[in-house]
């Protein structure tokens, strides 16, 4: 039994902070270390995408490894791994890099079906693949040729009616200025009889030979004589006001002679829609459709210029600001094998969508880029001249002078 003047002692002592549990350390060290790595393990992905050092680096060249960020340009420009190993090794930090597209000088041209050609089919086609034609070039005939040319040779046919028709009124309208200057001189002969027969019977009344009767009747026909000089003055002057050209009827033939030849001209228009001409001075690229076939919507057929070949050059948006006119351009393709040569020919001046994807996985495809237009040197341009639409990378030199 315990003494009850004692009071009891606990069982356990309370132990001090430095002398703990383990269990519970145990506890909060494990709570802290859940926190702790997925932090750790998030900078350490951020950090090696974006500040690679350069051991890791050269894991990545070692391997083969692309890591699809960490270098000197942005995570969407092509890989370095497409480049050849003499573009590689002359990279510099100061270089440009971004897809581009080789095409001919202005662009492929389409060479469509003419405006209002309706329902009209291919009925030949004149060229092939890799003729040089010029500009007006006939290319391609449709099979409304005969139908067109038909209305052709009516127009034809009624302008000629017209002319005839001017020509015609014409010598009427001479013709009757004639009669009514003939008329006149006529009228007025007769009139100046008539004063004279007048006179005479006004002096044989007089001496009481003639009788009142036959002066009466003298002095009518004077006056008639005298009536019919006016009515033909009025008869010619509704010629001799006007000149020729300036007559009425002649003006209404002629109107109708220039309604013919407009009927015609228009005739001739729809004639020329039977036939697809280039638009261009060029080399034909692509042909799509054969004859008995419904022009295509994505036109008949493809034409460039190909003596001057260009490439189309897509340059992210920070980096437009590094870009000058005349600076030296490398492009490099895998079909090619070996490099292109060209300079910096025009700078675009609106920011779009990415439009050359490339086979990178990791690339952004919304990518906000600047259109670079590149005009190759003579070699070159021969070249790529057989690889119009080619994909290729191109490197700008940014520290070469313009």
């Amino acid at each position: 039994m315990t003494d009850p003047a004692k009071p009891d002692l606990p069982l356990e002592l309370p132990l001090s902070p430095d002398r703990a549990a383990p269990g519970r350390r145990w506890f909060r060290k494990r709570y802290l270390l859940v926190f702790l790595i997925p932090v750790f393990l998030f900078s350490g992905a951020v950090l090696g995408m974006y500040f690679q050092p350069p051991g890791l680096q050269k894991f990545y060249a070692l391997t083969g490894l692309q890591p699809g960020g960490g270098s000197d340009t942005p995570i969407a420009i092509p890989p370095d791994i497409d480049l050849p190993p003499k573009m590689a090794a002359t990279m510099l930090p100061t270089d440009v890099v971004g897809l581009a597209r080789l095409m001919p000088r202005g662009d492929v041209s389409v060479v469509a079906a003419p405006f209002g050609a309706g329902d009209a089919r291919v009925a030949e086609v004149l060229v092939a693949i890799g003729d040089r034609v010029e500009k007006g070039t006939v290319l391609a005939r449709l099979d409304n040729r005969v139908a067109l040319d038909s209305a052709v040779l009516m127009a034809e046919a009624a302008l000629a009616v017209r002319e005839a028709t001017l020509m015609q009124i014409r010598a009427t309208v001479q013709a009757s200025r004639d009669e009514a200057q003939a008329a006149l001189d006529q009228a007025i002969a007769n009139a100046t009889e008539a004063e004279a027969t007048l006179a005479r019977t006004e002096a044989l009344f007089d001496r009481k030979i003639a009788t009142e009767a036959t002066l009466d009747s003298v002095r009518t026909a004077a006056e008639g004589a005298r009536l019919a000089v006016i009515r033909a003055q009025a008869t010619l002057t509704r010629y001799a006001a006007l000149a020729l050209d300036e007559q009425p009827d002649v003006i209404v033939a002629r109107r109708n002679l220039e309604a013919a030849e407009a009927d015609l001209q228009r005739a001739k228009l729809d004639l020329a829609r039977s036939e697809v001409v280039a638009p261009i001075s060029g080399t034909i690229l692509d042909i799509h459709a054969t004859p008995g076939q419904r022009p295509p919507a994505e036109g008949i057929m493809e034409m460039g210029d190909t003596s001057q070949m260009m490439a189309e050059v897509e340059i992210w948006q920070d980096r437009i600001t590094a870009l000058r006119t005349g600076q030296a351009v490398e492009l490099a393709a895998t079909a090619l094998g070996h490099s292109l040569r060209g300079k910096v020919d025009s700078i675009g001046l609106m920011v779009g969508r990415q439009g050359l994807i490339s086979d990178d996985a990791a690339e952004n495809k919304d990518a906000r880029v600047i259109r670079v237009l590149v005009a190759l040197d003579a070699p070159s341009s021969d070249l790529a001249s057989r690889f119009t639409n080619l994909e290729a990378i191109a490197r700008i030199d940014t520290k070469a002078a313009p």
